[in-house]
């Protein structure tokens, strides 16, 4: 049986999946669209592939989000870490590049930043229980 704070950590990784697979979808296929809706289109790289590959990423680790949600949430704490470190690497980045002044529409930076350190922080709470679990 499933307890209620498994169902809610397997919960958490079903909406990263959806995130993650979202904005991997649209930053791989409509890069240029997005940066025109945030009128950002001048900051966009001339060859459009470094947008594309980090859309794919994102694509990627929404998968492995998903499969943490469908799987075992004990048979994935490895992937549960790796996922992890991904959102506090993103939201490390988009701050740092926020405190230097290299982004134009800092909202951005602080909405996908803030999000993913929320994420971080309740993955991380989904790891300290899963080591308790296994104790």
């Amino acid at each position: 049986m499933v307890s209620s704070k498994e169902k809610y950590y397997k919960g958490l990784f079903l909406i990263a999946a959806i995130y993650d697979l979202t904005l991997g979808i649209i930053f791989t296929f409509f890069y240029k669209q997005a940066f025109q809706l945030i009128d950002m289109s001048d900051k966009l790289p001339v060859f459009g592939g470094y947008i594309s590959l980090i859309g794919a990423f994102l694509f990627v680790i929404g998968i492995a989000y998903y499969l943490i949600w469908r799987g075992d949430l004990q048979q994935n704490r490895d992937l549960i870490i790796v996922g992890t470190f991904y959102k506090i690497a993103y939201a490390t980045v988009a701050f740092v590049y926020l405190i230097l002044g290299n982004i134009p529409h800092p909202i951005f930076a602080y909405l996908f930043g803030i999000v993913d350190i929320i994420f971080f922080i309740l993955m991380t709470e989904c790891i300290l229980f899963l080591r308790k679990v296994t104790k």
